[in-house]
């Protein structure tokens, strides 16, 4: 079994500012339209220099997309494992994921798609942990269904749409405006679990916090 990957919040701090400089020029060339010397010069450093972190393109979008899933695991996974009410979980996740989508204007959480750039080998990595996040949210949302606090609605199409609208939200934030980041992840849990709770459910979680 491969080694686990370190915590984002033990990425050499190098690391993290050459991927998310390398997400921001990949998002604005494409993918295939960006060189390494496109990375480097916008990191400040000479092509010999990146290649002491990288041992090519493909590693480092393969390193990107690491480092993406290491943050989720670090800022949303981790701290929600302890979360037992499916409800405060659901919100913890949205929040969380939502709050740190937006960070270096999105740069990471936009490469989503540049996924079939990828060697089969390092693309099944990244899929199975881009799976195992998607079941972490699926499975929170079934257990609402189980307890009679969800709408009707197809569990797989909900969790697709969750996820749509946080990995959308860099597309149209503006940093510095007049929310903050955090006001907008708190925005987008709140109109999630509106749409998706059961309103007697909604009332009774209203009048517990209350107490």
């Amino acid at each position: 079994m491969a080694a686990r990957r370190p915590p984002v919040a033990r990425l050499n701090p190098r690391r993290a500012e050459i991927c998310r400089t390398a997400a921001r020029i990949i998002r604005e060339k494409g993918y295939d339209a960006t060189s390494v010397n496109d990375i480097a010069r916008a990191l400040g450093m000479t092509k010999a220099g990146l290649y002491h972190y990288i041992s090519g393109k493909e590693a480092l979008l393969f390193e990107i997309m690491s480092f993406g899933m290491d943050q989720i695991d670090a800022e949303v996974v981790a701290p929600i494992k302890g979360v037992t009410d499916p409800e405060e979980r659901l919100r913890q996740l949205l929040i969380r994921h939502a709050r740190i989508a937006t960070r270096a204007h999105g740069a990471v959480a936009q490469l989503s798609d540049e996924i079939r750039a990828l060697p089969p080998p390092a693309r099944r990595k990244i899929q199975r942990r881009m799976r195992a996040y998607f079941d972490l949210l699926r499975d929170t949302l079934g257990e609402l269904k189980a307890a009679g606090r969800l709408r009707d609605v197809d569990l797989t199409v909900a969790a697709f749409t969750l996820l749509g609208m946080i990995l959308w939200q860099p597309r149209w934030f503006q940093q510095g405006g007049r929310l903050t980041a955090e006001q907008v992840a708190v925005e987008v849990s709140q109109m999630a679990l509106a749409g998706l709770l059961r309103p007697h459910a909604r009332a009774r979680q209203r009048s517990l916090r209350l107490v």
